[in-house]
């Protein structure tokens, strides 16, 4: 996916991008789907269409964190519900400020902003998770996920995992009939550009010359 945040970073991914960022398998992101436990922020009525389960960048830090509290933590799916719910009504300065403690199984949140920490039991220890660190390695993570290999530059592939099979961007999912769609429509390179930020002029020239009716690299 193409769309990008404030901060330059890719903001929009599939369920494949998602399992690789979260760890999470497709099968556990469709089954929290499924059942309502999580359910992505750009999400197609007909999930059976190509693309319907599309995760937002704050999606992806949040499935982060409850992948390590259901995985290392055991907590449990009824509080994870109340949790998912949290994180994602959050903003991102709510993340940048909130740390959240984790003891006898059940979440806590604290903000700086009146202190307070609820459940906490006198005497024992909380683990601590500022939401800052996870959007700071999620950002650093989503970044290393866009670097493409020197020979995918000014190249067009196709792969049955990658869009059912159409001719993309090598090493992206950028379809190159979309390119040509902005071509024939009389944008210029500079114009297409602008709409594919993260690829190179000789993605686009590679994707506007490309004949369809040939085999891909």
């Amino acid at each position: 996916m193409s769309n990008r945040s404030a901060h330059g970073v890719v903001s929009a991914f599939t369920e494949e991008q998602a399992s690789r960022l979260t760890g999470l398998s497709v099968h556990q992101l469709r089954y929290w789907d499924r059942t309502g436990f999580f359910r992505p922020q750009f999400a197609d009525p007909n999930r059976r269409a190509a693309f319907s389960r599309v995760y937002s960048f704050q999606d992806i830090a949040s499935l982060r964190v409850l992948n390590v509290l259901t995985k290392q933590y055991s907590v449990s799916v009824r509080h994870l519900r109340d949790v998912a719910k949290r994180l994602c009504a959050m903003d991102s300065n709510a993340w940048s400020r909130t740390t959240l403690y984790v003891l006898k199984r059940r979440v806590n949140f604290v903000d700086p902003e009146d202190g307070k920490q609820r459940e906490v039991v006198s005497g024992q220890y909380a683990l601590g998770i500022p939401l800052e660190t996870v959007m700071s390695d999620t950002r650093r993570d989503v970044e290393a996920l866009s670097v493409r290999s020197i020979e995918d530059i000014g190249a067009v592939a196709r792969s049955r995992f990658v869009a059912s099979n159409m001719p993309v961007v090598a090493g992206t999912r950028i379809p190159v009939a979309a390119i040509k769609s902005f071509a024939e429509a009389g944008y210029s390179l500079a114009q297409i550009m602008q709409e594919y930020p993260t690829l190179s002029e000789a993605d686009i020239k590679a994707a506007v010359s490309f004949d369809t009716q040939t085999k891909a690299a």
